[in-house]
């Protein structure tokens, strides 16, 4: 597997317009584009800050970590679909197969610590305009439902 890069992070945040504010106006990221009311991409360069609203609020005092995923970059979209076969023959979780996707194809893995990683293709020609046959999921939509009072199980391999 030949990794090129991580280009994007996404960060769950409790007020999207706000955050938006403070990352494009203090410090100067540009708006690439907007996904429904709750997904901002962001960019800088070549890289993207992805903002995703969260599902139940968090405060400054938390400890909790609020970051959903970060992103491996892979030359092309035949290498995100040897990548995910690689991980699934490793034993690794697999939380989404390789699909198409606005920015090119990709996948989500769990690690071993139960931190969400994604492994995708960038096109060339950037974002696709068009929906189809592109899958808007979202990665943690996928993700099974866990009581406060459980834990969840987490890839050991």
């Amino acid at each position: 597997m030949k990794l090129t890069g991580i280009n994007q992070i996404t960060l769950r945040v409790n007020d999207l317009r706000e955050s938006e504010a403070f990352y494009t106006g203090i410090l100067g990221l540009g708006l690439d584009h907007r996904v429904g009311a709750n997904i901002t991409y962001l960019r800088i360069g070549s890289d993207l800050l992805v903002l995703v609203k969260a599902e139940t609020p968090g405060t400054r005092e938390a400890r909790d970590i609020r970051v959903d995923h970060f992103g491996f970059r892979l030359p092309s979209n035949h290498e995100v679909d040897e990548a995910a076969a690689l991980m699934e023959k490793s034993g690794v979780h697999l939380v989404t197969r390789p699909s198409n996707r606005r920015e090119g194809r990709a996948f989500f893995v769990m690690d071993p610590d139960g931190n969400l990683v994604e492994f995708y293709s960038m096109r060339d020609t950037g974002i696709e305009k068009s929906e189809e046959g592109i899958d808007t999921s979202s990665p943690s939509a996928t993700l099974p439902s866990v009581p406060s009072e459980e834990k969840p199980r987490r890839s050991r391999k």
